[in-house]
């Protein structure tokens, strides 16, 4: 597939509501792909602080979220151009509004985190038209200090 990736990436943030972990706002005639992720957190190890929390790729948000931070996605080659889409993090007013499709839905252990790595034919596509692509995380029982990478790649 062509095109470039991108690393959007979150250190030692602490997640006490259900927030968007990450929104992407594709540039026009760039659409991108979620191609997988990681999550961890080093704040809860015990069994009694064990806990499931869903986590769902959502495309078509027309209104974007807020509270979280606009981020620059980092390319995997560093010869490669700057990204054409726009990307924020922890956003504690989640995206809403627009036509939403969920495109995938699961949960991770907090205790294991969670590595995700998207076949081609399946993974979640968005463009301009569609205005937004966003993982979205429920709430924890307690604060938990999570780190994170999501990798997009922008189609040519």
């Amino acid at each position: 597939m062509i095109g470039r990736v991108y690393a959007v990436t979150g250190s030692a943030v602490v997640i006490t509501a259900a927030q968007d972990l990450v929104e992407n706002s594709p540039a026009d005639d760039k659409p991108v792909e979620l191609i997988g992720w990681h999550i961890g957190q080093n704040s809860d190890a015990g069994d009694a602080q064990e806990e499931l929390l869903q986590i769902t790729v959502i495309r078509g948000h027309t209104s974007s979220g807020s509270g979280g931070s606009s981020v620059t996605p980092a390319p995997l080659n560093p010869n490669d151009a700057a990204a054409g889409f726009a990307a924020e993090i922890n956003n504690t007013t989640i995206a809403s509004a627009g036509t939403t499709a969920t495109l995938f839905a699961s949960a991770w252990n907090v205790r294991a985190g969670s590595d995700v790595w998207l076949p081609e034919d399946v993974r979640p596509r968005a463009s301009q038209a569609n205005t937004t692509l966003v993982v979205r995380m429920s709430a924890p029982a307690d604060s938990i200090t999570v780190n994170f990478v999501f990798w997009f790649r922008e189609l040519n």
